[in-house]
């Protein structure tokens, strides 16, 4: 265990204004706090902060990080509290402790709400803080080193699970490299034993054919550049095996054709010589045409450069080689720590290499519920990188397969909201195309534009994802309140009784709704009957029309309906069977009808063009020949089911609920089945009295401006 004074000298080693009474207060109120608290290795619990203390002293942190690490587990397992931590070490560092404290709450809850709603508050912390990121690594980091002392199995995979889905993509977001390299092979053998065993057993020995390989890579190396007088130092290491794991997994590479098994990098003094060590590899080995890299003149979002090559080397093998300057090699390993070693800090909220965590603040914002905004979370953080250029050269980094709304929404939400076009490398193009490495987008957009839903289909990014289901939801809601209040209106006027908005908000609240907009939102999405409301609003009011459910003709459905019990308004009915009134092709009075004896279920009455009688062809003792036969001013009123195919424009729902209002008819249903650029999909179940009425809506509705297409349903 680290000593006070050994860890005071650690960070005075490069931190000669460090405030020593603040640390070793926080070392003292850490140690007291934790007292006889155990780990499950048996050590004492004050071993841990001190060990995560060390490894930010490893990447050279400020005083304040460092007491930080000390204090992180004090809130959540100490009876230490906030304001203890505020008063006797100030307000940033409390604030830090407390950022900590809420994702800590994040272990052993993956994919659940409560695992998203402390994800948003960590996200939160740490945009105001990037440190409080680097104390969380570390803390991880040392979990996941001692993380055998815990004997619970699904326990340990479930840690395991939650670094690879979490802690290590957060790691590489920030150039630390090494550390997400750390993480990912420390939870591997937990997430895939089977495959780790496996991995290991090949790598050891392809390793061990290929030690003289590598051996002669850096002799060669070493060699040329002497003869060329530029200083380099050569290295060659074994690449970590989870990474390697992850190029046989997704891009479906074996281990034998893999070019890195290896890692050789070339360090030099600065950028010309990177340029100069590229020449000399290249005028010596020959390069594979397509895998050059430059990272340099076009660094990665987390701020990592180097070159990267791949060459036929000794013995016909490929070889990849990363070339760097001493300080990227540092920043290449330490990430967003480096920038304490060089004196740089980065300002979060305006420089590049955290447009990432504004892009997450953003779909945080957009997401409808937790669940949502970890999905697009993920899909933000997770994917291979294309980098592409405004007209101006600005550098946007996107997933790779990203579509021009894509770079719209990269650039500003208002630009994707507003997006109609692009043009690619000076050429029109498409919505959905996909854009390559290097490729100078420009978006076309229009004040008239909108978001479209399917749009989703094809956009990639998190955050256009989040951007357009929030546009969807908001326009959706619109049009229900919109359509809800028409139904309710009509059903109103159908019942002689007065409307009033006043109405509608007292039964809102019975419901326990926000308002009468809650009261139409739901009445128009169908999740409530307008007769529900008028019940809440008129109690006791009965339904003078007996309007009944989709696809049925008015009868009693608690029981088999027998023919000649008059029920049923058909002519021809055999007696004795019962009757069932068919839903595929939904007959009302006055369709032309017959009747199928089916064996076990009676008499079925189809349409005589229903496509269901087609089975029944060369079965003619089945068929009777059967017609309505209604009373007298009959009032009853029957459901039927037409498809509508509507354009997408201001109006178009309430023109349509309009026009069956005028023709005596009444919408009891609206179900969205497709939604396009211009098109609506729907179905509408409408109240009519006969066939004759449904002919005389249809006529109309085809008469509309609005409508593309209607016909009756047979589903």
């Amino acid at each position: 265990m680290i000593r006070q004074y050994e860890l005071i000298d650690m960070v005075k080693a490069y931190d000669p204004d460090l405030d020593e009474m603040l640390l070793n207060r926080a070392y003292v109120f850490s140690m007291k706090a934790h007292g006889t608290q155990k780990r499950a290795s048996g050590d004492p619990y004050f071993s841990h902060p001190l060990e995560v203390a060390g490894i930010l002293t490893e990447m050279q942190l400020d005083g304040d990080t460092i007491v930080t690490a000390l204090l992180h587990d004090t809130i959540e397992d100490t009876v230490a509290t906030f304001e203890q931590i505020e008063g006797l070490f100030g307000d940033d560092i409390a604030k830090m402790v407390d950022g900590v404290t809420k994702l800590s709450e994040l272990e052993y809850t993956s994919e659940t709400s409560k695992q998203a709603e402390n994800f948003r508050k960590f996200l939160l912390a740490m945009s105001n803080d990037i440190r409080v990121l680097l104390v969380k690594l570390a803390d991880r980091l040392h979990n996941m080193r001692t993380l055998h002392h815990i004997q619970n199995t699904e326990k340990r995979a479930r840690i395991s699970r939650e670094t690879l889905d979490i802690y290590a993509p957060l790691a590489e977001r920030i150039g630390m490299q090494e550390l997400m390299n750390e993480l990912e092979d420390l939870a591997f053998p937990h997430v895939y034993p089977e495959a780790h065993e496996s991995i290991m057993k090949r790598l050891d020995y392809l390793y061990a054919n290929t030690e003289n390989v590598r051996d002669e890579v850096i002799s060669e190396l070493e060699k040329i550049f002497a003869e060329n007088f530029l200083d380099a130092e050569v290295i060659g290491r074994r690449k970590q095996p989870y990474s390697i794991w992850k190029k046989i997994t997704y891009r479906n590479v074996s281990l034998e054709n893999q070019a890195d098994l290896f890692a050789f990098r070339v360090i030099v003094d600065n950028v010309e010589d990177c340029y100069k060590a590229l020449g000399i590899i290249h005028k010596s080995w020959q390069a594979v045409p397509g895998l050059l890299k430059d990272y340099i003149s076009m660094p990665k979002p987390n701020g990592y450069q180097s070159i990267h090559t791949v060459v036929i080397g000794p013995q016909r093998k490929r070889i990849e080689i990363q070339i760097r300057s001493t300080e990227m090699d540092i920043i290449a390993e330490k990430g967003v720590a480096a920038h304490w070693q060089y004196k740089n800090q980065v300002s979060i909220k305006d420089g590049a290499h955290y447009r990432w965590l504004q892009d997450l603040l953003e779909i945080m914002e957009h997401a409808a519920d937790p669940e949502e905004f970890l999905e697009h979370t993920k899909i933000a953080m997770y994917q291979n990188q294309v980098f592409c250029f405004t007209p101006k050269g600005e550098l946007i980094n996107l997933p790779a397969g990203s579509s021009v709304v894509d770079f719209a929404y990269a650039v500003h939400t208002k630009v994707g909201d507003t997006c109609v076009g692009g043009k690619v490398n000076g050429e029109a193009a498409q919505l959905k195309r996909v854009l390559n490495n290097g490729d100078q987008v420009e978006i076309l957009r229009s004040k008239a534009q909108k978001p479209h839903q399917s749009w989703v289909n094809f956009v990639v990014t998190g955050k256009a994802k989040a951007a357009i289901r929030r546009y969807t939801r908001q326009q959706q809601k619109k049009e229900y309140i919109e359509l809800g209040e028409e139904i309710l209106k009509h059903s109103f006027e159908q019942e002689k009784r007065e409307y009033t908005k006043k109405a509608i908000t007292a039964a809102a609240k019975k419901m326990n709704l926000r308002g009468s907009g809650g009261v139409f939102e739901k009445v128009g999405s169908g999740e409530i009957s307008d007769r529900t409301v008028l019940e809440i609003v008129f109690p006791g009011l009965k339904n003078k029309n007996g309007s009944h459910a989709v696809g049925a003709i008015v009868v009693d459905k608690k029981r088999p309906h027998k023919a000649g019990d008059n029920q049923l308004p058909i002519k021809g009915l055999a007696p004795g069977l019962p009757v069932v009134i068919s839903k595929c092709c939904h007959p009302l009075p006055g369709d032309r009808i017959v009747g199928i004896v089916t064996s076990g279920k009676g008499i079925m009455v189809h349409t005589i063009d229903c496509d269901a009688l087609d089975v029944y062809t060369e079965m003619p003792e089945s068929w009777l020949d059967l017609s309505w036969n209604p009373p007298e001013n009959s009032a009853e009123i029957n459901i039927a089911r037409v498809d509508l195919a509507l354009k997408h424009v201001t109006g178009a729902l309430a023109s349509v609920l309009s026009i069956v209002a005028q023709d005596e008819g009444n919408v009891s249903n609206i179900k969205f089945s497709e939604r396009s650029l211009d098109i609506f999909r729907i179905e509408l179940d409408i109240e009519v009295r006969d066939v004759k009425h449904l002919t005389g809506i249809i006529a109309a509705l085809r008469a509309s401006k609005y409508v593309n297409s209607i016909e009756k349903s047979f589903s």
